[in-house]
């Protein structure tokens, strides 16, 4: 499949003024004919070189060019707009494609327009790049283009993603703190065993006595790390590497999401977070017309638990026999009681969008609440558990001396 060049174009805007860029697409004609529906007459169309010295793009593959949640938050919410301003969506997609700094979603762009000039849906377009575009994001665009709202369709899910890159940095600012310091426990503990025991293992060898546990204990992993520490940083770049590829896999989410709800400290946090991704896709989905059972299976998937998706598979089967949605949804233990009865509220009154919306700022709050309060927790715990590590060790190779001393005095 042919790839989209950049090309250089003058031409003139309806006011006449001479105006000059760069377009990617397939070719000249396709180029002339995005310039005129954005109102602009063509006078020369080239296709750009590649340049030299600075002025040469770098790629190395697709390091740096992901595209985040944030950028499709930026982009729903611009087309949106254009769309609510009378603008064609041939228009639109070719102003947001200039706009656009990312260069991945650039290059998506520019497809996602070929197709839509070629008569594709925008819904459709968009499915061919399923690994860039959720599929919360896809159904609303294509009920949105069903019922004719397209514009509304697309602020919510600019209002959807936006609320879930909040989410996201709240997650980040309760995780950041305890990763760094329990780091910073292991890198200073690794230091301790191969820069100074060494020196106070000289210094004990000349004590002639017996060393006390602790102390022997600490010589014995100093005496250790010159195999152990290689083997466990190629170990760590492996597990790293190992994770990044199989996060995702059933296998993997059926063995660790499980534990996440059960952990200590952490477990009901992920719980409320994974409730409040639920409720707020339930709600912006069935405002747009989105059949339940789709529904189910979407919310489903982007509920970020497998647990969680797992009870949504037999909710929506029980669904698919004729039952309501928050009889089956009150038999899973994940799901709190209040959160059904709020749902069989809301179904009883003809009101369902609007008590997911409830639930989900509810348990937005009480995420944030809890992370604030995690925060507040866990600082003293860490430090007192970086001092507890470290200090023991300072303890451990001080206890010899100490007993000489001792001995000395007596």
């Amino acid at each position: 499949m042919a790839t989209a060049a950049t090309f250089t174009y003058k031409g003139r805007d309806t006011e006449g003024k001479l105006v000059k860029g760069r377009i990617d697409a397939m070719t000249e004609g396709a180029v002339a004919n995005r310039l005129r529906t954005m109102g602009i007459s063509p006078l020369t169309i080239q296709e750009a070189s590649g340049g030299t010295g600075l002025q040469m793009e770098i790629n190395i593959g697709s390091f740096g060019t992901k595209v985040k949640l944030k950028d499709l938050a930026i982009m729903s919410r611009q087309m949106a707009t254009m769309i609510t301003s009378g603008l064609s969506l041939l228009r639109t997609l070719s102003i947001i494609t200039e706009q656009t700094e990312n260069k991945e979603l650039k290059k998506i762009l520019v497809s996602i327009t070929r197709e839509v000039e070629s008569g594709s849906s925008l819904s459709d377009a968009t499915a061919r790049h399923d690994r860039v575009f959720p599929p919360i994001m896809i159904s609303l665009i294509r009920a949105g283009e069903t019922g004719g709202f397209l514009d509304n369709a697309l602020l919510s899910v600019a209002k959807n993603f936006e609320a879930e890159v909040k989410l996201r940095g709240t997650i980040k600012s309760a995780m950041t703190y305890p990763v760094i310091v329990f780091i910073m426990a292991i890198i200073s503990v690794i230091a301790m065993l191969v820069f100074i025991v060494p020196i106070f293992q000289k210094m004990f060898e000349g004590f002639g006595s017996e060393l006390p546990l602790p102390t022997q204990f600490l010589v014995f992993l100093s005496s250790q790390m010159w195999w152990f520490l290689p083997v466990f940083i190629i170990a760590s770049i492996v597990f790293a590497v190992w994770w990044g590829k199989n996060k995702n896999t059933l296998a993997v989410r059926k063995f660790v999401d499980p534990l996440k709800l059960k952990l200590p400290v952490f477990g009901n946090l992920f719980k409320k977070i994974a409730i409040a991704r639920f409720s707020r896709n339930f709600s912006a989905m069935m405002a747009a017309g989105v059949p339940i059972l789709q529904v189910l299976s979407i919310v489903g998937e982007t509920s970020g638990n497998w647990v969680m998706e797992e009870a949504l598979r037999k909710v929506a089967e029980s669904v698919r026999q004729g039952k309501t949605v928050a009889e089956p949804l009150s038999h899973e233990k994940v799901f709190p009681s209040m959160v059904t009865q709020m749902i069989s509220v809301g179904e009883d009154a003809g009101a369902l969008e609007q008590m997911l919306s409830k639930i989900a700022d509810f348990y937005d709050e009480e995420v944030q609440s809890a992370t604030e309060s995690l925060t507040a927790s866990i600082e003293p715990l860490m430090i007192a558990f970086l001092g507890i590590v470290v200090g023991g060790m300072i303890v451990a190779l001080y206890l010899p001396i100490f007993n000489i001393f001792t001995l000395l005095n007596n």
